[in-house]
């Protein structure tokens, strides 16, 4: 068994603020993604002029952690949110949707894209490809603040988790951290020139996200207050198989079109 060592969530304070681990990998994300994003546009130039690049930018992220936070109290904490309206507001709770977040950045996405008269099929293969290096951010923070652990289990490198009982537990942060974000970063990198046509990149993103996150949802602990859907499925793999048929349906269409 893997010995799990606790970090202290906060890394340090300044009076009543307290700057947080989990969201120093957040602007990790953001910025890492912010600057392959410019790198991309300032090589295909035909996209999108540089100069809109923070406009977009802002959209994405307005659309990405509100959609996050209404994605998370409607998929998975839908009976907190008719008790306590106000609760959604209420993001020093915890609780952020990845599939609300997509959710949220594609609907921010489009908004820019008709605003500015833009083509959102190619925008989104070049953002996209960034999505797995804030997915893989986050599941850092994830495994630092000791949350969304795995399944009992007795493999060699099994962890015990604060507040997660007294059982050896998958590191499924771990998992997610290398297939959702270091494999399907490298997968859609290095595709990136043979698949070229646009919404291929977004397809590829789509499917290989939602093939990583449900085969990580077999070793990952379903939400206390969900449980497993009709006995068999988490939330995580029912949101994922839609993602895997739009992803699927945007590869089928690109294959026609040529």
């Amino acid at each position: 068994m893997i010995p799990y060592h606790e970090i202290d969530p906060v890394i340090f304070r300044i009076g009543p603020l307290a700057v947080r681990w989990y969201g120093m990998m957040y602007l990790l994300g953001f910025g890492s993604s912010f600057a392959l994003i410019r790198y991309r546009l300032n090589r295909e130039r035909n996209v999108m002029d540089d100069a809109k690049v923070e406009d977009v930018f802002f959209y994405l992220i307005v659309g990405l952690v509100v959609g996050a936070r209404v994605g998370y109290m409607l998929f998975y904490n839908l009976g907190e949110m008719i008790r306590h309206p106000l609760s959604i507001v209420a993001v020093w709770n915890g609780g952020m949707s990845f599939h609300g977040g997509l959710i949220g950045a594609v609907t921010a996405g489009l908004l820019f894209c008709r605003k500015n008269r833009i083509l959102p099929l190619p925008l989104a293969d070049i953002v996209m490809i960034t999505a797995p290096i804030g997915l893989a951010f986050g599941r850092l923070g994830n495994i630092i603040n000791g949350e969304l652990w795995g399944r009992p289990t007795d493999v060699p490198w099994a962890m015990m988790f604060p507040g997660a009982g007294p059982l050896p537990r998958h590191p499924s942060q771990l998992y997610e951290l290398a297939l959702e974000g270091v494999t399907l970063f490298m997968i859609m990198w290095f595709t990136r020139k043979r698949f070229s046509l646009p919404g291929q990149s977004a397809g590829i993103f789509l499917v290989g996200y939602g093939i990583f996150r449900t085969t990580c949802e077999f070793f990952r602990e379903p939400d206390p207050q969900l449980g497993f859907l009709f006995g068999l499925l988490t939330m995580g793999q029912l949101l994922s198989s839609v993602m895997i048929a739009a992803g699927a349906y945007m590869l089928f269409k690109r294959r026609q079109s040529t």
